[in-house]
């Protein structure tokens, strides 16, 4: 079922306001991120951490690669939809609602399941099939509405107003934020455990969940942050420029879940004094990436943690010795996939999104 292309803006700091969205009062920091970690211990997978020489040699570093593309959910999404959902459901909530390009879609819809609460989700009107499946599959309603930020959000609006649901953001909700940064902590503890010191993590950056998160999850540890966006959508990029978020003109990016097109308030309020360097990477980067991370690593990743793995492969050195790599998801549209491991797919050259 589809939503019609708003042609309203999207509020000015891109978020959705709702009762029980979690937004108001919360306090973010690397505590925070530890209390999430122990909330959602024995509910999410320890995903590994593993190693490639390959893609060691390629980079000038040792990278550290966290297989959030094994995780449940398939991506790392599912641990702030997880907290995000488990407090609301224990405030009384009748359902949720959440806009995404596909991954914290899909996460919602799980954690609802698990709740027992109905979930609506919308999602762009060109979103992946496959994440359209997974999405049904955990039994959530689907609703599509336009290819932009802002036509979601401005059907969420809708659907919050007839319904009375919850609305989770993506990139507003703190518990959310904190979610993710569970993530990057683990991959730093998991290079403790061996006897290794991160001296940078790299995160692919949508809309800024992964990347406040992590900001969250390095306080005091002596590690960089450094986001991997495409070319084709640089909002966090725009945004440190401007000193503040903007939409910016997205243009066509084979990483869907790097396709917002502004940066959240409150990511960039948590990151932007705190990242190093923000990477910009070719459509052809992120598919030399993605082949890269299937024939050399075994690991089957899609274009989005393909982007971080990108960006790392390029720049690593210049960040350390030892750098870590959130490879976010592996919600690859096999048709795309295929295409991409034989050289058949050419990356789209950056139009204008419609």
């Amino acid at each position: 079922m589809g939503i019609g292309h708003a042609r309203e803006h999207a509020p000015a700091d891109g978020r959705t306001r709702g009762p029980g969205s979690g937004e108001e009062g919360a306090h973010l920091d690397r505590a925070a991120v530890e209390r999430a970690g122990r909330r959602l211990a024995d509910r999410v997978w320890r995903t590994p951490v593993l190693r490639c020489d390959q893609l060691d040699a390629r980079s000038g570093a040792r990278l550290w690669l966290k297989a959030e593309n094994l995780q449940r959910g398939g991506s790392f999404k599912v641990r702030g939809a997880l907290l995000a959902v488990e407090h609301l459901a224990g405030s009384g909530s009748r359902g949720v609602i959440a806009q995404s390009t596909g991954n914290h879609a899909i996460a919602v819809a799980l954690a609802a399941r698990q709740h027992g609460l109905p979930a609506i989700v919308v999602l762009p009107s060109d979103a992946p099939p496959t994440k359209i499946h997974r999405i049904r599959e955990a039994g959530a309603e689907v609703m599509t509405a336009g290819t932009l930020l802002a036509d979601r959000v401005a059907a969420v609006a809708q659907l919050r107003e007839l319904h009375g649901y919850d609305v989770i953001d993506p990139y507003q909700n703190p518990h959310v934020v904190a979610g993710q940064g569970t993530a990057t902590a683990e991959l730093i503890d998991q290079a403790a455990q061996v006897g290794v010191h991160l001296d940078a993590v790299v995160v692919p950056v949508g809309g800024g969940s992964a990347i406040a998160g992590a900001c969250l999850a390095v306080e005091g540890r002596g590690v960089s942050v450094v986001g991997a966006e495409p070319q084709a959508v640089p909002a966090l990029t725009t945004a440190l420029r401007t000193q503040g978020p903007v939409t910016v003109a997205a243009g066509h990016t084979i990483a869907d879940g790097l396709r917002p097109d502004r940066i959240g308030d409150l990511p960039f309020a948590l990151a932007h004094r705190v990242v190093s360097a923000v990477v910009t990477v070719s459509e052809e980067a992120i598919a030399d990436a993605l082949r890269a991370a299937f024939l050399h690593a075994r690991l089957v990743i899609e274009p989005a943690a393909a982007t971080a793995l990108a960006a790392a492969l390029e720049h690593a050195s210049r960040y350390g010795r030892d750098v870590g790599v959130l490879l976010s998801g592996g919600n690859v549209e096999p048709s795309l996939a295929a295409s991409l491991l034989t050289g058949q797919e050419t990356p789209a050259p950056h139009t204008t999104a419609a």
